[in-house]
């Protein structure tokens, strides 16, 4: 292969791989953070109340952001990242990785940093979300 064509089939596989993670958010939060994620049909939902009720609070703020979690919420069939907009086709390649659908009961999930869904449930309470983040290996080496 020539000289110059590596140069380029490295920059194509760089924005190969930045597309995909652009198109997945999962992928871009992998090795970084810890995603927390509400999968509701609407606000209305209770579980999605809840949820966004228990994490509300400055303290448990605090203890998510300790935990390098991020915020994820598709309501609706419209995502989000902390509070900010995903594009639908994100959303889409999002549901996708997580074996999730937007029509589907509510659900809450916590990803880990290695990709994995480490908890699935209607009623996960923050408490018990934490102890699992703290229980992770990875998170052990963290402190």
């Amino acid at each position: 292969m020539p000289l110059s064509v590596i140069p380029f089939a490295a920059a194509l596989s760089m924005m190969v791989g930045g597309a995909q993670a652009a198109d997945n958010p999962l992928l871009a939060e992998r090795g970084r953070s810890r995603p927390l994620v509400l999968v509701a049909p609407s606000d209305a939902d209770p579980v999605a109340a809840d949820f966004t009720a228990s994490i509300a609070a400055p303290a448990a703020r605090a203890a998510l952001a300790e935990r390098q979690v991020v915020v994820f919420r598709v309501v609706g069939g419209r995502g989000e990242r902390e509070g900010r907009p995903l594009d639908p086709a994100a959303t889409e390649a999002f549901l996708a990785e997580l074996g999730a659908r937007a029509s589907g009961p509510a659900t809450i999930l916590l990803v880990g940093k290695d990709g994995g869904v480490k908890l699935r449930g209607v009623r996960l309470r923050l408490d018990d979300i934490l102890a699992a983040i703290d229980a992770m290996p990875m998170r052990r080496q963290e402190r």
